[in-house]
């Protein structure tokens, strides 16, 4: 019994320690410290985009194929993290979107948001306004494919928390 009340502190310490570091009791971060590393991808995040076009939180682009005269496609991977999300845009000759990681969300004009998870393709009409991004609870991988032989991104209003969340 005397041997076991020296072990006694020892192990209510160790128990303080791990429920001090358990993942219940950690500080919320940076939402972008869960995004995956690019370790873990088979293409880099790319750098932070730094415009108005995006909202919600951080979101990275890897320019991978940029429309030339040989081929009109440009070929990107966005990152984003959990609740960042395009502003609302079109596309003169469409995009396609492969999500490789995450969940995120494709919302057409007029029609019901869609949940997009990995492995899932999603097919942008030419000229048709429409929003992506991550879902509010996770981070979302995408490569975009867009056309570019008739013209730019035309880009619209901000995609309102309303309309986000609904």
């Amino acid at each position: 019994m005397k041997n076991l009340r020296k072990f006694i502190p020892l192990a209510i310490a160790t128990v303080v320690v791990a429920c001090h570091n358990s993942p219940l009791n950690t500080p919320d971060k940076d939402k972008s410290a869960s995004l995956p590393t690019d370790s873990e991808h088979v293409f880099a995040r790319g750098e932070k985009v730094n415009n108005p076009n995006f909202t919600g939180g951080a979101v990275w682009l890897n320019n991978l194929v940029n429309a030339d005269s040989l081929n009109q496609n440009a070929v990107g991977v966005v990152t984003f993290e959990a609740g960042a999300r395009t502003k609302w845009h079109t596309h003169p000759a469409g995009q396609i979107i492969l999500a490789v990681d995450g969940e995120g969300y494709y919302q057409e004009e007029g029609k019901e948001k869609v949940v997009v998870k990995k492995g899932e393709v999603m097919k942008c009409p030419a000229d048709v306004p429409h929003w992506h991004g991550a879902s509010a609870h996770s981070h979302f991988v995408q490569i975009a494919i867009t056309g570019r032989e008739k013209g730019e991104t035309v880009w619209l209003e901000e995609v309102n928390d309303e309309v986000y969340t609904k």
